[in-house]
């Protein structure tokens, strides 16, 4: 059996600050959407409403709005050009809404332009799902029959590489996050769609949801760390 079935893996502990950051960054953003969902805008514009009127303004009148089931599962999506809105954002007039229906036409805005980092990041995405779907499984052939020849070591190699993909895919998410919530705010901003009182409750939601994404690119990163120092000197053992 290969060493690395006989020491502690203290490499876990990598693994426990980035565990924090995911949980706290997902109450965080559930919390405060939950806050804003109370708080509502004078004007009474719906979180469709405010989809629709964005988008017109940038001339997307091609893209439509649904309603999709669950919680936070709003979306654009571009295949069938439609920004889909979940329940608690579709029909509220909270600033809560408005901040996240505001945020996914964003995206929308994102792809008429030829945003260069949505398009790397929809590009990469057949070839993110192939990494993570065969980099576990090559790296466990690797790791259990790592004795039997020089073949199966490399393996490991390659499945570290595959996995590395996943983190790519989170880094080049950041700047699309970001951005979209940039031209939300500075849409509700600049269009008077909602007053400063509001705004500062849109810009808490969508600073919430943005934490997520760079808690999703730590999480990866360590990953990837630990997997770099469990694996990769094993040939100097």
């Amino acid at each position: 059996m290969p060493y690395y079935f006989y020491y502690f893996d203290w490499t876990i502990i990598l693994l426990i600050p980035a565990f924090i950051l995911s949980l706290w960054a997902q109450a965080n953003v559930n919390g405060t959407f939950r806050k804003y969902s109370q708080v509502y805008n004078r004007r009474g514009y719906t979180g469709a409403d405010i989809a629709r009127r964005i988008l017109d303004m940038n001339g997307l009148y091609q893209v439509r709005v649904e309603r999709v089931s669950g919680n936070l599962t709003d979306h654009f999506d571009p295949k069938t050009n439609v920004v889909r809105l979940s329940e608690a954002t579709y029909s509220s007039q909270s600033v809560g809404a408005i901040g996240v229906a505001a945020h996914e036409v964003g995206h929308a805005v994102q792809h008429a332009v030829g945003y260069a980092p949505i398009r790397i990041r929809n590009g990469i995405v057949p070839f993110v799902n192939v990494c993570n779907w065969l980099s576990m499984p090559i790296l466990l052939i690797g790791v259990l029959f790592a004795g039997l020849g020089s073949f199966f070591p490399s393996l490991i190699d390659v499945g570290i590489i595959l996995f590395s993909a996943t983190v790519l895919f989170q880094l080049v998410t950041l700047p699309v996050e970001f951005n979209a919530s940039r031209r939300a705010l500075q849409t509700l901003r600049g269009q008077c769609l909602l007053d400063e009182e509001e705004m500062r409750g849109a810009s808490a939601v969508l600073r919430a949801a943005a934490l997520t994404y760079v808690a999703a690119a730590v999480s990866s990163i360590m990953s990837l760390l630990r997997l770099i120092l469990l694996f990769g000197n094993r040939r100097n053992d």
